[in-house]
């Protein structure tokens, strides 16, 4: 009996010990929810209520660009689009929702959906199924590392999981990846082409179910010219390239920002690129609540080319009618492309930049034309006698010849070289000639005595050794040339200009100096050769070569043209090392070439061609294309002789076969682009006066 008395009165004080610790705990539970409701209570309700002005910037339509004459060559036309933009804490749910509320309203292509897309995508579509893709114990092992333990999902996830989803699901993942391409609160275009009324106007309406989606206006370049100058007008990029993102958005760009990819678009991008339009996102508990504009922003600056789009669409055609008529009648195969650049000898404004490629077209099954402007300054070739102006400016210069000296033109046989003669020795024989007749008839000899006499020697009889230093003669002779602008960069306000392949002088023998002077052993790129006769047009300044002459304001409401922001001026490189009375001698001599019986340019001398009394220098070099031995023909020129406004260069590499049927395709092509310049300019000066007489009339009638 004790003992149950003793049990009796043991159990409640243990219950009551309970109920008091119990009744502690739920006091200062109580006291912790009073304090919060009464004390932190206005500051916890300001912290729900409380909303964000967080400002972005958003993209605006790039730069026009336009021709000298003021031709829209490049703009801008407007496209609806679809955007999205990301709240700051991110829900995978959330987003799904909506992604899949959008497919339901929009066609979305899936060809930009990678491996790695589906993959990620069938891991968020089925959570349950990709626990199981690992272990507990691998969950253990990998805790705290939850990016590996993910790539094991990643891993094992078959291609017959995959196959599992449907094309409705693909379309929702192809607005979900680009739902989850950008950053928080920066708008993402998730659909910028092809949007069709229906979808605009659908989306519009249903905004409200739609967090985070907006209907803007886009834009896309379009080149009105077609493939006319298209390899230098440059490309634009869908959004940021991924080598290049950190570069980019360190300088203020939105991941879906269109940037320049090539040539001008890329040299350029800070000036077409604009000021972008600031807008601020007002946000909630991290959700966007509206977006309220900031400021407008502007649109890029409009850039003035120098070229001409008339006399460059003339151009390109007279290349692809020459090198088609030039393959049917001698049926070279291994003619396949031609160049003209043409430029103002005194400016270096560049007029027209014409390559034309013939090659075949894989999507087409066929052969067809393709721009290939670029390959004016981006290739080189050896050009031959075109350069022995500058051959025989660099006598004068360093003091090897006199202005006016003849020198014996016969065949030169050294020791050890293979003998070297000009093209028209076997029906000439050896004859006396000066400086001018060896330019007039491109007589090798003389320049190869040039050469020598750089080196310290002159040839006396045959079989004589070739005693010079090549090093110092390759030396002096490049350096002079570069005056020129030959094998050295001209300036080009474009990206990737080529200086063109220097010979190896280490492993040439020292008869090569002798070809150097003829135009056979370095390369150089057609704009180097139109800076070169450029510098001889003008009397002797080389000419920083541009192909953007003004930079302007957009134009304005009404469409005028914007002022100039700025005007790109001439600018002069160097002054070559020759005398006025030197270099106007060389150009006597190119006159000569085109207007001597015996010139070798002498086609410019027909009736068709005397109204522009043009000069220059014809060139052929041996050289050799695929194992093949060829011919390069090329041609540099200008007009009119007296008062120069324009020069150019022709080169159209492997012309014909060596052993095969010759042609003057470069003396056809050059007499043409002449005649097209100024047939091109008188008709203008027609047209103008016409406009002047009728306004002269009007006024009158005014009156």
């Amino acid at each position: 009996m004790e003992k149950n008395k003793k049990k009796k009165t043991h159990v409640p004080l243990r219950m009551n010990m309970l109920f008091f610790v119990v009744f502690i705990m739920f006091s200062m539970l109580i006291l912790r929810l009073g304090y919060v409701q009464i004390v932190s209570g206005e500051d916890a309700k300001r912290e729900i209520d409380r909303t964000e002005d967080v400002t972005v910037k958003t993209s605006v339509p790039r730069g026009l660009i336009y021709d000298r004459n003021f031709n829209p060559v490049v703009d801008n036309e407007p496209q609806k689009a679809i955007t999205y933009t990301a709240p700051k804490q991110f829900d995978a749910k959330k987003t799904l929702k909506t992604a899949r509320t959008l497919a339901k309203i929009i066609h979305q292509d899936t060809d930009k959906i990678t491996h790695r897309d589906k993959v990620d995508f069938w891991l968020l579509l089925n959570p349950e199924k990709a626990k199981k893709k690992v272990t507990d114990k691998e969950i253990e092992k990998y805790k705290g590392k939850e990016a590996e333990l993910y790539k094991l999902q990643r891993d094992r996830v078959t291609d017959e999981e995959l196959e599992t989803l449907t094309d409705e699901d693909l379309e929702v993942l192809a607005i979900y990846r680009e739902f989850t391409g950008g950053y928080a609160l920066d708008p993402q275009f998730v659909k910028n082409k092809d949007v069709s009324l229906k979808e605009y106007a659908v989306v519009n309406e249903h905004l409200g179910i739609l967090p985070g989606v907006d209907t803007t206006t886009d834009w896309e370049r379009v080149y009105l010219y077609g493939d006319t100058l298209r390899s230098i007008l440059g490309n634009v990029t869908p959004g940021l390239p991924v080598e290049k993102l950190d570069y980019y958005e360190s300088r203020g760009y939105s991941r879906n920002d269109r940037v320049g990819k090539s040539y001008i678009e890329l040299q350029y991008e800070d000036v077409l690129r604009g000021q972008k339009e600031k807008v601020k996102n007002v946000t909630k508990s991290g959700e966007v609540l509206e977006t309220v504009p900031v400021h407008e922003g502007e649109r890029g600056k409009d850039l003035v080319l120098t070229i001409d789009m008339d006399l460059q669409k003339a151009i390109d055609k007279i290349l692809e009618e020459e090198i088609l008529k030039t393959k049917a009648k001698s049926g070279t195969r291994l003619l396949d492309r031609a160049f003209v650049t043409m430029m103002d000898p005194f400016t270096g404004e560049i007029l027209a930049m014409s390559g034309k490629q013939y090659t075949y077209d894989e999507e087409e099954g066929k052969y067809t034309f393709k721009d290939f402007a670029s390959g004016n300054f981006t290739t080189a070739y050896v050009p031959g006698s075109a350069v022995k102006g500058a051959t025989v400016l660099t006598g004068y210069m360093s003091g090897a010849i006199y202005r006016g000296q003849s020198q014996y033109d016969t065949v030169i046989d050294l020791a050890g070289t293979p003998l070297k003669k000009s093209w028209f020795y076997n029906s000439r024989g050896p004859t006396w000639l000066t400086d001018y007749e060896a330019i007039v008839r491109s007589s090798n000899a003389y320049m190869f005595r040039i050469a020598m006499r750089i080196g310290g020697t002159d040839y006396t009889r045959p079989q004589q050794k070739l005693n010079i230093d090549k090093y110092q003669v390759f030396n002096d002779l490049r350096y002079y040339f570069s005056q020129f602008g030959l094998g050295v960069r001209t300036g080009l306000d474009l990206p990737g200009e080529q200086i063109g392949f220097k010979g190896n002088v280490d492993t040439a023998p020292a008869g090569t100096t002798l070809d150097f002077a003829i135009g056979q052993f370095d390369s150089f790129t057609p704009l180097q050769l139109a800076q070169y006769v450029s510098t001889i047009a003008n009397g002797g300044y080389r000419m920083q070569a541009h192909i953007v002459k003004e930079i302007r304001d957009p134009v304005d409401e009404n469409g005028n043209i914007g002022p100039i922001v700025q005007e790109i001026k001439p600018k002069v490189l160097n002054r070559i090392d020759a005398s006025d009375d030197d270099i106007k001698y060389i150009q006597n001599a190119f006159h000569g070439v085109f207007h001597r019986a015996n010139g070798t340019g002498s086609a410019f001398h027909g009736v068709d061609y005397r109204s522009f009394n043009a000069a220059g220098k014809t060139g052929t070099a041996e050289t050799v294309d695929q194992g093949t031995g060829v011919w390069n023909l090329s041609l540099v020129g200008y007009a009119p002789f007296n008062n120069p406004e324009v020069a150019m260069s022709v080169i159209v590499p492997s012309a014909y076969i060596k052993g095969g049927a010759e042609n003057n395709i470069n003396m056809e092509i050059g007499t043409k682009v002449m005649k097209a310049y100024f047939d091109l300019k008188e008709k203008r000066a027609k047209k103008q006066d016409t406009s002047e007489n009728e306004n002269t009339e009007e006024e009158n009638a005014e009156e």
